[in-house]
């Protein structure tokens, strides 16, 4: 199969499929049949159709599905379904009810407030928009009891939203339904920087002063036995550094420990804002140079610029080396956020090495 980006199909947020859903469950109820698919116009202007896996209708309730297709984007999400039940109301607008397998907002700092649904303002809009314009279409704006209850439902979403960051969150029971264009794109880093934004701006809004950077789970079990925090000060990053250090100084933290083992760090220390493989390389004769500073001897540095990973410089060093290497190439790191968020975010770098020592530390 060509998997090359051209090639790849999109799919559709768990928003769109919530709307789509909806659109579906409302017309349903009113006109008290069921239909197979439904249009929906996305927040870009295009206009997608959704088969409905599921449409059935009472006179006090309407109900449908969607089963999502993130296309060929590796999704959690991928194939879940989407329910949703409607019903009039007498509160005028739309009002949004949690179903099963849907996240409960327990947290600040999110765009929606705890005790809501983990449905986004998008979403929110689009669904609202479209029930509206139904209600209006079918001559329902007359009705006495002119609102719509609206409760979206993913059966098994507890279980998803474990494979996504919503227990970080302080997202409780199940997945967010999410989406600020309607469309997944395969393999695009937008959810995931998404989701780094969303951990700092809990943790500021929890109260954390001190936010801790890692690169995944493993750098956080390292940061964990170093810093005595409270959970949500802990940082999964990704490759995002330069964007998680932005928004750190954006969102108000008040100081910030950026922690790596040197394959990452190294990209970083060597002015790559991006530390993901696609976006950057092991630059060897950085390193040299680093080590040259240090006071690595000749053969050590022709070592260094042969060497296929930096992890493999990092035992170079330890072997017999110069230790001051670690500090410099912190320093380096450190230099470099510097010029990203300047000085009004205080910030330290740690190197840490595969057992979970320090290796260097700048300041």
């Amino acid at each position: 199969m060509d998997r090359s980006k051209e090639n790849l199909r999109c799919g559709f947020t768990t928003g769109a499929c919530a709307t789509a859903a909806s659109k579906g469950a409302l017309l349903a109820l009113i006109h008290q049949r069921a239909f197979a698919a439904v249009a929906i116009r996305l927040p870009q202007g295009q206009v997608a159709t959704f088969p409905l896996h599921t449409c059935s209708y009472t006179s006090a309730e309407g109900r449908s599905s969607v089963i999502k297709d993130a296309g060929d984007d590796p999704d959690a999400t991928d194939k879940a379904e989407v329910r949703v039940c409607v019903e009039w109301s007498n509160q005028p607008g739309v009002t949004f009810r949690r179903g099963p397998g849907v996240g409960l907002v327990t947290k600040r700092g999110l765009p929606v407030p705890p005790g809501e649904p983990a449905i986004n303002p998008v979403p929110r809009r689009m669904i609202v928009e479209t029930l509206q314009e139904i209600v209006a279409e079918a001559g329902q704006a007359s009705r006495r009891s002119c609102g719509v209850t609206v409760e979206i439902a993913v059966p098994g979403g507890e279980e998803i939203a474990k494979k996504t960051y919503n227990p970080r969150l302080g997202i409780v029971g199940g997945i967010s339904i999410l989406g600020t264009t309607g469309i997944v794109t395969p393999y695009s880093t937008a959810a995931w920087l998404a989701s780094v934004v969303q951990s700092i701006d809990v943790a500021v809004a929890e109260g954390c002063r001190r936010l801790v950077l890692t690169v995944g789970a493993r750098g956080e079990r390292t940061a964990r036995q170093l810093f005595t925090l409270p959970d949500e000060a802990f940082i999964q990053i990704g490759p995002f550094f330069a964007d998680a250090l932005r928004h750190c100084l954006q969102a108000g933290a008040a100081e910030v420990s950026l922690a790596s083992m040197i394959g990452k760090l190294a990209k970083f220390a060597a002015g790559n804002e991006s530390v993901h493989s696609t976006a950057s390389a092991q630059d060897f004769a950085f390193l040299a140079r680093i080590a040259r500073s240090a006071g690595a001897s000749d053969d050590l540095l022709a070592r260094i610029v042969a060497a296929n990973t930096a992890q493999e410089v990092a035992e170079m060093i330890l072997a017999g080396g110069p230790p001051a290497f670690f500090a410099r190439l912190c320093e380096q790191a450190w230099s470099f956020a510097r010029g990203i968020v300047g000085a009004d975010l205080p910030l330290e770098v740690l190197l840490t090495g595969t057992a979970g020592e320090i290796l260097g530390r700048y300041p």
